[in-house]
């Protein structure tokens, strides 16, 4: 238990990140992982585990700039967050691609909107994500919109100017984050309907239209970050997905909370089981 094959993956504009095999003894299918934002690799270990023994080999890595793949210092690391879907995640799948087993998505947060921004998508035979949704504070209950404006208006640009970049960590909220990440995202959390509304950025509708591949999007209903509205602000663009999206309740699940780090948390290893059993019903053998 809890042995992977540490191993580097070239993104698609030549970046070196590193990953992370989680081999299946006689493997069905892979499971990528796409992180959400600020949350390395390593996080995402106890799921790699347990679709293991379901025979999935895992496959997960870290964004440029995060965990294993960042730079000494962040400060004057140039970056643009779609990047991490763009060319991080694009190059890991298109390298597993080539290993003729059947290939799966489990996104994360910023993990669900990458299939979008992504080019290779055709190769994906369907994605199942939790806690995706548009990131507008207007979505979130008042107190979490209260936080959220202290963070974006006054903690972040003070902490960016001193260190060049955003120090997450400082506030214990993940991984420090380049300063493109933290730009962009601050301004698209500004739209009700994220980066789809900025007008930096044409073609992003027609983009996420061309997903074609069966998502399951689920949303825990006390995901501050992420509420179910939320993302149905945002999924309502893989307009031509076969999108199921779940609102959970806790409750349901004999669980107190979830929040928006719940699902991978080992108490939610009853929520994987679903996961596996909706790759397992678009299992299509490849050639």
């Amino acid at each position: 238990m809890g042995e992977y094959e540490q191993v580097r993956f070239a993104a698609s504009d030549g970046f070196s990140l590193s990953g992370r095999n989680y081999s299946a003894k006689q493997p069905k299918a892979i499971i990528v992982v796409a992180s959400a934002t600020g949350v390395p690799q390593r996080f995402y270990q106890k799921f790699a585990l347990a679709a293991c023994q379901r025979g999935f080999t895992v496959v997960t890595f870290d964004y440029r700039g995060i965990g294993e793949s960042a730079p000494d210092t962040l400060k004057g690391f140039d970056m643009d967050y779609r990047d991490w879907a763009q060319h991080d995640l694009n190059g890991v799948v298109a390298h597993v691609a080539n290993l003729q087993l059947p290939v799966y998505l489990v996104g994360h947060s910023y993990g669900g909107h990458a299939i979008g921004l992504m080019d290779n998508h055709k190769y994906i035979q369907a994605a199942y994500i939790f806690g995706t949704g548009a990131g507008w504070h207007g979505w979130m209950p008042k107190l979490e919109q209260l936080k959220v404006s202290v963070m974006w208006h006054v903690i972040a640009p003070v902490l960016t100017r001193v260190q060049g970049y955003l120090g997450w960590s400082v506030l214990g909220m993940g991984e420090d984050l380049p300063l493109g990440v933290y730009k962009q995202w601050k301004r698209w959390c500004g739209f009700p309907n994220y980066f789809f509304q900025d007008p930096q950025h044409q073609g992003l509708i027609e983009k996420f239209a061309q997903v074609n591949i069966p998502i399951k999007a689920v949303n825990s209903i006390d995901d501050k970050w992420a509420t179910p509205r939320s993302r149905d602000a945002f999924m309502n663009y893989y307009r031509g997905a076969q999108l199921d999206c779940v609102d959970l309740d806790p409750a349901h699940v004999q669980m107190t909370d979830i929040g928006h780090m719940g699902y991978f948390f080992s108490r939610s290893s009853g929520l994987w089981d679903d996961v596996f059993a909706y790759f397992d019903k678009h299992m299509v053998t490849t050639a």
